[in-house]
């Protein structure tokens, strides 16, 4: 369902130059979480810690009656149970996930929506069934471009009410990896990670992997709903069409090193010897190098890669040893991946903050 809302305007809006992060971000804030980079320790990071963005509510689906639907341009429209879904063969695929947005209200002018910093990210294990096996098993027809995925949750953006539904080229959808996932971590998916049923498209952003599926649609020509032409599209004005936002951009985050001082967040840390440390990853290739500053981004030094696990779709481990001084030091990393992908020292901007991988710069303290 799409319903333009009158009176309201659908570009998204910029904060001016003076004001201030409002209560409608707060609550947007308060509701949606990111994690912890301290958990940037973990390979596969806990669900509860895990980010999350929840565009509307989160429905509570009654299982005994919820059905996935197959339906459009398909030989044999179809509807699967969940139990249905589980007795297919299923895989397990290791996924870095992060939001579109992540980053967004470190941009100046500050784009006004969820106020991510550098949190919105996680790593997670789903099982589920790969989505090309049901398609198969539907039938696809012969002049099929788009899939189109719709979630359970519904309410209204930016004067529009809506479904939250995606499409994504048939190409993209019937790759090996794009899962119907069922798990999380080996466990049923929490409330807020789409119970029953969502969607995992590898090396995407997070708009893209639809939660609360409930129907998969096949379409011969480009879906043009809210989501896809509207909201997540990269403008640097908003009279223009955009580019849309897709794979996720290389990017490296550090583990914050020390302690924190409870307001600013600031590290502090004692002289000597310190072992810095992180995660790399990218959607488009790869990652193949990070490097470490240790001088706000002046100089820069190569760190050390854990080796290749196969987890092709996940992030990578680095480590950087570095001999802490007194003072006050800004740290820094970048990655680059295989395509040549590397994180800019200054960002580029865009209305609605996307793709922001600007270089990750952690302020330390290091105590006399």
């Amino acid at each position: 369902m799409n319903t333009q809302l009158r009176g309201v305007s659908l570009p998204a809006r910029v904060a001016a130059s003076t004001e201030e992060v409002g209560f409608d971000e707060l609550a947007l804030a308060a509701r949606n979480h990111g994690m912890p980079l301290e958990a940037l320790r973990y390979d596969l990071t806990p669900p509860g810690l895990h980010y999350t963005l929840i565009h509307y509510d989160i429905p509570q689906p009654d299982i005994r009656n919820w059905r996935l639907s197959v339906t459009g341009r398909v030989k044999e429209p179809a509807t699967f149970s969940l139990d249905e879904l589980r007795t297919m063969p299923s895989r397990t695929v290791r996924v870095t996930m992060e939001c579109a947005g992540n980053g967004r209200a470190l941009l100046r002018p500050r784009p006004v929506s969820q106020p991510w910093l550098v949190e919105a990210v996680g790593t997670a294990e789903w099982t589920g069934v790969p989505l090309r096996a049901v398609l198969a098993e539907c039938g696809i027809g012969h002049d099929v471009i788009e899939a189109v995925f719709t979630g359970a949750d519904h309410g209204v953006e930016r004067g529009v009410e809506q479904d939250y539904r995606r499409g994504l080229a048939l190409d993209e959808a019937r790759r090996e990896e794009v899962l119907l996932a069922y798990q999380m971590n080996g466990a049923p998916l929490p409330p807020q990670h789409g119970y029953p049923l969502r969607l995992i498209v590898p090396g995407w952003y997070g708009m893209a992997q639809v939660k609360w599926l409930r129907e998969i649609e096949l379409v011969n020509s480009p879906f043009t709903g809210f989501q896809n032409t509207v909201a997540y599209r990269a403008r640097r004005r908003p009279d223009e069409p955009g580019e849309p936002v897709t794979r996720i951009a290389v990017r490296a985050l550090i583990n914050p090193p020390g302690m924190p001082d409870f307001m600013s967040r600031t590290r502090i840390v004692r002289p000597g010897p310190l072992r810095l440390a992180g995660r790399a990853w990218s959607g488009r290739a790869p990652v193949t190098r990070v490097d470490v500053s240790t001088d706000g981004c002046r100089t820069w030094a190569e760190a050390d890669l854990d080796i290749a696990t196969g987890h092709v779709w996940a992030w990578r481990e680095w480590i950087f040893d570095w001999e802490a001084t007194p003072g006050d030091h800004v740290l820094a990393a970048r990655a680059t991946d295989a395509d040549g992908n590397t994180q800019p020292v200054h960002q580029a901007w865009n209305r609605g903050g996307f793709a922001n991988n600007l270089v990750h710069r952690v302020h330390v303290a290091c105590l006399p």
